[in-house]
């Protein structure tokens, strides 16, 4: 007899929220549920952070950075639709455009002059998107290990998705969640990757169906964020990791050739994950970045 897996997550995902003291809130989007954390207000003066978490993940997995940032700062941590407690439909389409309008639409709530974007993996294509939609553009723009990104200049038209990366990070059965926690890192295998495929692994394997759908909305326009970023006039960060099995650091080629002005600091030692391997040192680069900008005048 099959014995059921107990799913631990939630409970852990509410103590978590406490040790933050952050607020969880719900709102609709697009006929989405979508629910996120805030933590702060926003106010003259305050910066508002908005953290866009990435593909197969969820708000928590900013749990770090909300520890290490700033305490004044005024951040917004929301599950993605479709992902973590936000609502997944089957009709709606998840592609990178998609979703940065459904955050446009969210953040049209929350006026703030001095607005601040980062985004890890899918989080970033989209927020590089999503800097572009807004009637008033962020006062910068934070990319973590992008997706979306050609790994070298002039490959914009191809898709720099690999063909076993839907397999490792949709993962239908244990041995799968912990190939997926380990590629999503510096690729070898830790004591974080087993505690993560116990700690996930029930709510991932329910998921493999929704989680395919986005995928495939996402790799149906790959390269989206290489539309806007060309035309970067906003205060862009790259930050990658330079064992990263997932976006390779020759992506971050790209950026040096296409974006010649943007504040690049590439990790040694860092996977596909700087805010959750380096947290200190990603968080102390985000947040030099964010203070030399949020009070500049127009």
């Amino acid at each position: 007899m099959k014995l059921p897996t107990p799913d631990i997550w939630p409970l852990a995902r509410t103590g978590q929220r406490w040790l933050l003291r952050a607020k969880r809130r719900e709102t609709s989007v697009d006929g989405h549920r979508m629910v996120y954390l805030e933590r702060g207000k926003a106010g003259p003066g305050t910066p508002t952070l908005v953290l866009l978490h990435g593909f197969a993940s969820m708000k928590e997995n900013w749990a770090f950075w909300m520890q290490l940032l700033p305490a004044h700062w005024h951040l917004l941590v929301p599950d993605l639709p479709g992902l973590g407690e936000s609502e997944y439909r089957p009709e709606a389409n998840y592609g990178y455009e998609s979703q940065a309008e459904r955050l446009g639409q969210w953040l049209a709530d929350y006026s703030s002059n001095n607005l601040h974007i980062a985004g890890s993996s899918m989080g970033g294509a989209i927020a590089a998107l999503l800097a572009h939609q807004l009637a008033a553009p962020p006062r910068t723009v934070t990319l973590l290990n992008s997706a979306g990104i050609p790994e070298s200049p002039g490959m914009e038209h191809l898709a720099p998705v690999r063909p076993t990366t839907d397999s490792v990070l949709i993962p239908s059965d244990w041995t799968g969640v912990y190939r997926m926690f380990n590629s999503v890192g510096n690729g070898k295998p830790s004591i974080p990757g087993l505690a993560m495929t116990g700690l996930l692994g029930p709510d991932l394997m329910k998921r493999r169906h929704s989680l395919q759908h986005i995928f495939n909305d996402m790799v149906a326009d790959p390269m989206a964020p290489t539309r806007y970023l060309g035309k970067q006039a906003l205060p862009l960060q790259v930050q990658w990791g330079d064992r990263d099995t997932i976006t390779p650091t020759r992506c971050v080629d790209w950026f040096k050739k296409t974006t010649p002005d943007a504040d690049i600091h590439v990790f040694r030692g860092v996977g596909h994950l700087p805010m959750i391997e380096n947290p200190k040192r990603s968080a102390a680069v985000l947040t030099g970045f964010v203070e030399r900008h949020h009070n500049q005048v127009d």
